[in-house]
């Protein structure tokens, strides 16, 4: 075996680790295994593998909330908060993606979800100060938010399971105007977390979490990604690759703003995958059986490529 043959097989199989260990670190099975491997959160697998391993606290679904007491100060003015983001709302600020141009969170559009920035990677977005100064101005005093933004959820909405791709970071919600009941909630790992006004919680977003909405009234939090809290030399790592990362994906409110070269991709990807997707979804309602066919194919010969490049 030729060192060149070993260094694939080696990268090939750290791949194969991440995927598998990412895959049975929480309890949920809503992603079967081999869909794991073709999702696109297995393309930082390996990383969020050793997000876990070098957290300096144990990775879990659900964070107790008293670990974070930066964010106290952030809860205390939830109503100044609520007060900018349904004006925002109202004016129309807190809506999809133009042209469909963010890769983060694409598929939620289609359910009605929508969004507003304030920072991201710790930058400001210029319509966030104008548009919403007093709540920028408390995220300003609370170093460890790295990314801080409105979302809404429409009533009988929900959001399909799935897990993020990028363990560099924590999740934190914080409910400003919501149906305050049971019925609208996000499930983490197969755990229920309801969302109630003035009420916080912080989640590992890498974990398998789904939401729904039952209810007959919208949902509005404010969401912001933490810091997560790394042992070195993976801390400095983590920075690095999260800067990198955020220039790529950094997102836009309105037109005029600066949209990362991902976010533009994947705006032209959608508008060339509708053209392609049709006579696909065509194919499956006249026949699963071809379908599935084809789908079996175009996984072996993704295969023999991954098979012929190590060998």
């Amino acid at each position: 075996m030729t060192v060149s043959t070993l260094i694939k097989l080696l990268i090939v199989a750290f791949f194969v680790w991440g995927v598998l260990y990412v895959y049975f670190h929480g309890r949920s099975r809503r992603l079967p295994l081999l869909r794991q491997f073709f999702n696109y959160s297995a393309l930082f697998a390996p990383y969020n593998a050793l997000m876990y391993i070098f957290s300096k606290q144990k990775s879990q679904p659900i964070y107790n909330r008293e670990d974070f007491r930066e964010m106290d100060f952030i809860k205390e003015n939830w109503e100044v908060i609520k007060e900018e983001g349904l004006r925002l709302f109202d004016e129309g600020y807190i809506r999809a993606a133009i042209g469909g141009n963010e890769a983060g969170f694409g598929s939620f559009f289609k359910k009605g979800w929508k969004r507003f920035y304030l920072t991201w990677n710790k930058q400001t977005l210029p319509s966030a100060e104008t548009l919403c100064p007093k709540t920028l101005e408390l995220v300003r005093q609370v170093p460890m938010i790295k990314n801080a933004l409105f979302t809404r959820l429409p009533a009988r909405s929900h959001l399909n399971a799935h897990r993020d791709p990028f363990a560099g970071t924590l999740r934190y919600h914080l409910g400003l105007s919501t149906p305050n009941s049971e019925k609208c909630a996000i499930y983490i790992d197969e755990q229920a977390q309801p969302w109630y006004d003035g009420e916080d919680f912080i989640f590992d977003e890498t974990y398998i979490h789904y939401v729904i909405n039952d209810t007959d009234d919208s949902r509005l939090i404010f969401f912001c990604d933490l810091d997560r809290p790394l042992k070195e030399p993976m801390y400095t790592i983590n920075q690095w690759v999260s800067n990198i990362l955020a220039y790529l994906t950094q997102p836009q409110n309105i037109d005029g703003e600066y949209a990362g070269f991902a976010n533009r991709a994947y705006g032209w990807f959608i508008k060339l995958s509708k053209l392609i997707s049709t006579p696909i979804k065509a194919l499956k309602r006249k026949s699963r059986t071809t379908y599935n066919i084809i789908r079996i194919i175009a996984i072996i010969l993704i295969l023999v490529i991954i098979i012929k490049w190590i060998f």
